[in-house]
């Protein structure tokens, strides 16, 4: 028996055989075309067409982040300086297969180099050259095994696209090479409630056809596991299936306490599936897919329809809106400066809101006309909120358009650390967890050469958030978390114990925090959370937490 370690995504199990990812295909070699340029060029625009079709078709069928996701990829294989790059090539005698493997390769080097948001997308632009040269060659996209039966998919990492369109009658859990808690793979594995365990290096070793248990509550992957282990692992698979076919039951501790849990949305489409699957109502809704795709902001009247939409599907249930968060990896031309060095410190979130009031204006009238025509609770709230100023002058805004509730966002240090005073201004607190860890340990969320840090486990991310935790429960006002770390169902144990009052996470992970809460009082969740606070490091405070939360 071989214990592999990585980071679990979720609290699900699995057991199966090993189904290894097939490798990329062979690189074209560098031999004269045998057709004209104007051949070649044709075949390359007819296959890149094809693909960028496909890649927006499968998220138009995914849906949510992975729908983002993958219609940024159709977007990448269509960009004018790479089909520039590749008609030069066969301008020159090249191959289409070698032109486009060579000027996206020499593209997808450049962005690797800058870091950042870039590069991280560098690995998304060699699935699309490898996409293309498939289809130039006439042969299927690389993807996903299909052994014929259930499997443990193992892969260095997935794409994207890839990920979006699991056939989970079939995928049993994924177990990753490389990536970590904010992979696109931990993010749609999270958000599709697919078993899974990441950043597992050993896993190189696993050969097709090997039985493993992939357990991420544990964060392992057991291989040739003994038949007492099987056994084990096949009845908490089935205690697991057996609570989530249970009746929907709202979020509580096991002592009574109270802990709502509710939705993070990116669009009205996806009300229907959160209720479906049991939120209590929306903690974040973001806006910014109103905006983001216009060179102008959209009219009051058109943004009322939107948020009209959206209230009308949690009647008398509280729906967090957030102010439009512009700026950073959101940029704007109507409303941020695309020139900035370092717009991650720069005028985003709130600070870009008050440069142009009009645009907030707009947003806050609209949002008071839909709580005037439905019956749902309407929260909003601030983003990026870093001084008490800024909470004092949202609130007066908000306020004067006759709405009852508004609140901030905490992402930076400053909020954290100045909570007391900030909620003596703003109804309430939502932590945003991603930014806050990025802020706090320096490390850009977007850049894989640092996603080692980019984890809330941390014990100074901890720490902040128990600041937030007390001055809520000083003020009396309440404080939730909106960031992905809700969606950890030990971690959100934790964050109830560091003085949250509320979780928001993607509809798919409300089933295993709302049963991971069942097995906790209000003191254990304590207990819980003191323990990973005494820690040094993420992966020290995670094993802290869960020994706790077994003893």
């Amino acid at each position: 028996m071989n214990d592999l370690t990585g980071i679990g995504i979720g609290r699900g199990i699995a057991h199966g055989p090993v189904a290894r990812m097939a490798a990329p295909p062979e690189p074209p070699q560098d031999v004269p075309s045998q057709l004209s340029p104007e051949e070649e060029s044709q075949r390359v625009a007819e296959a890149v067409q094809a693909v960028a079709e496909e890649l927006a078709a499968r998220g138009e069928q995914a849906g949510g982040q992975a729908q983002d996701v993958l219609e940024a990829q159709a977007m990448m294989a269509q960009d004018p300086a790479l089909a520039d790059a590749v008609a030069e090539r066969t301008q020159a005698g090249k191959t289409g297969e070698w032109a486009v493997f060579e000027a996206f390769d020499e593209f997808r080097q450049t962005m690797a180099a800058l870091g950042g948001y870039l590069g991280e997308r560098a690995a998304d632009l060699a699935d699309v050259a490898q996409r293309v040269i498939a289809r130039l060659r006439g042969l299927p996209a690389p993807g996903v095994p299909e052994p014929g039966h259930p499997f443990i998919l193992v892969a260095e990492d997935l794409a994207p696209a890839d990920t979006a369109l699991l056939d989970l009658e079939k995928v049993l859990a994924l177990v990753t090479i490389e990536g970590g808690p904010t992979s696109h793979t931990a993010i749609l594995a999270r958000e599709k409630a697919i078993t899974a365990v990441v950043g597992v290096a050993a896993a190189e070793e696993l050969t097709g056809g090997e039985d493993v248990i992939v357990d991420a509550a544990a964060g392992t992957v057991t291989v040739a596991p003994t038949q007492e282990q099987i056994d084990d692992a096949e009845q908490r698979i089935d205690q697991r299936a057996a609570v989530q076919a249970a009746p929907l039951s709202p979020g509580a501790l096991t002592d009574g306490t109270e802990v709502p849990l509710l939705a993070n949305l990116g669009s009205p489409k996806g009300a229907a599936e959160a209720v479906e699957l049991g939120a209590e109502g929306v903690g974040l809704f973001r806006t910014e897919f109103l905006f983001l795709s216009s060179d102008e902001a959209p009219t009051v009247e058109e943004q009322t329809e939107s948020y009209t939409e959206l209230l009308q599907a949690f009647p008398g249930k509280k729906v967090v809106v957030r102010a439009l968060d512009a700026g950073a990896d959101k940029p704007l031309s109507f409303l941020t400066n695309t020139e900035e060095e370092n717009p991650a410190l720069g005028l985003r979130g709130l600070r870009a809101l008050l440069t142009d009031e009009q645009v907030l204006d707009d947003q806050l009238t609209a949002l008071a006309n839909a709580q005037e025509a439905t019956e749902a609770d309407l929260w909003v709230m601030a983003p990026m909120v870093s001084t008490v100023e800024e909470a004092q002058r949202f609130s007066e805004l908000a306020h004067a358009k006759g709405l009852k509730t508004a609140g901030v966002m905490v992402e930076v240090p400053s909020s954290a650390l100045l909570a007391e005073n900030i909620l003596g201004e703003a109804d309430f607190a939502s932590i945003g967890t991603n930014d806050l860890t990025q802020y706090t340990m320096a490390a850009d969320r977007m850049l894989g050469s640092v996603s080692h840090l980019q984890d809330p486990w941390h014990p100074a991310v901890l720490r902040l958030i128990r600041e937030v935790g007390a001055a809520g429960q000083s003020t009396g006002k309440p404080v939730g978390v909106c960031g992905e770390a809700a969606a950890d169902p030990l971690l959100a144990v934790v964050l109830v114990g560091l003085g949250v009052n509320t979780l928001s996470m993607a509809p798919a992970a409300l089933s295993d925090v709302r049963t991971e809460l069942t097995l906790h009082s209000a003191e254990k969740a304590r207990a819980v959370a003191q323990a990973a606070l005494g820690a040094s490091s993420a992966a020290e405070a995670r094993k802290a937490a869960l020994a706790a939360s077994q003893s």
